[in-house]
């Protein structure tokens, strides 16, 4: 049974449902040099640094309508940040009649929640191809709730939120809460898919796939760059600085690294 935003079944105690999203993103650049690798993992690590994920993470939670409890941060040496904020239940105001449809619609100015022992998070890992010109930059972010509200609102900000060549998205809704009657309920909202979340103009940008388990509450989206711009992927120079044969080799590996990533697997050429 699924409830949609023109029922409201009344519930026997608190609604206990986990709904879970995580947004893992990728950032490629090519770094010709041990100067340039350096040189962009440093910018990595400025450009996302602690501080600035615990100010997203923060804007998530308003956006979610959840309190923010306690923020644990932390910026790694050589590379890297975490930041861990637990949230609480947030105040009950007027919902938007949208607010259990499917779309990324505008953000929310106020919602409905019911939150408790709930979290968000996010890892970063700067990285780089030991051989070869390929820099990598991978954030991890999820959004875990309690009570009415998925945390799939928070998606259209996420996503606008970093410089994103590759992107893995996951939802799922965990356990039950009963009605009054006792009967249970393995879903408070109807999905059909991840990209329902996902603005036009974003979904324009992105060639998707999704891998979804209906019966499960499982839902899989995969999104990756259609356009290709050389330039988008040299770091402190452009593309006329170098010869044609260069361009190829150079668009030839990042455009092999990002389908690796995309399809999960190492391709042989």
């Amino acid at each position: 049974m699924k409830l949609t935003h023109q029922q409201r079944i009344e519930l026997h105690g608190f609604n206990n449902l986990t709904k879970s999203l995580s947004f893992n993103m990728y950032d490629i650049c090519y770094t010709k040099t041990k100067e340039e690798r350096e040189a962009y993992i440093e910018y990595i690590d400025e450009q996302y640094n602690a501080d600035r994920l615990t100010k997203i993470l923060t804007h998530v939670s308003d956006i979610i309508g959840a309190h923010v409890l306690n923020v644990a941060k932390q910026d790694y040496v050589p590379q890297g940040a975490s930041v861990t904020v637990l949230v609480s239940e947030g105040p009950v105001v007027e919902v938007p009649n949208e607010s259990f449809a499917e779309s990324p619609g505008p953000l929310p100015d106020n919602v409905v929640l019911q939150l408790d022992k709930s979290h968000i998070t996010v890892h970063t890992y700067p990285e780089y191809h030991p051989d070869e010109g390929i820099s990598t930059f991978r954030a991890d972010i999820d959004v875990s709730t309690c009570g009415e509200i998925s945390p799939l609102k928070a998606l259209n900000y996420l996503i606008r939120s970093f410089d994103t060549d590759i992107m893995t998205i996951d939802y799922r809704v965990r356990g039950f809460t009963r009605d009054k009657s006792g009967h249970k309920l393995f879903i408070d909202h109807d999905i059909s898919s991840i990209q329902n979340y996902i603005p036009d103009d974003v979904k324009n940008l992105y060639q998707m796939f999704d891998v979804n388990v209906y019966q499960e509450n499982i839902f899989h989206t995969k999104c990756k760059l259609k356009e290709f711009d050389l330039n988008n992927y040299l770091f402190g120079y452009t593309k006329d600085k170098l010869s044609p044969e260069e361009r190829e080799e150079i668009t030839e590996s990042l455009n092999l690294e990002m389908d690796e990533i995309f399809y999960g697997k190492n391709i042989v050429n």
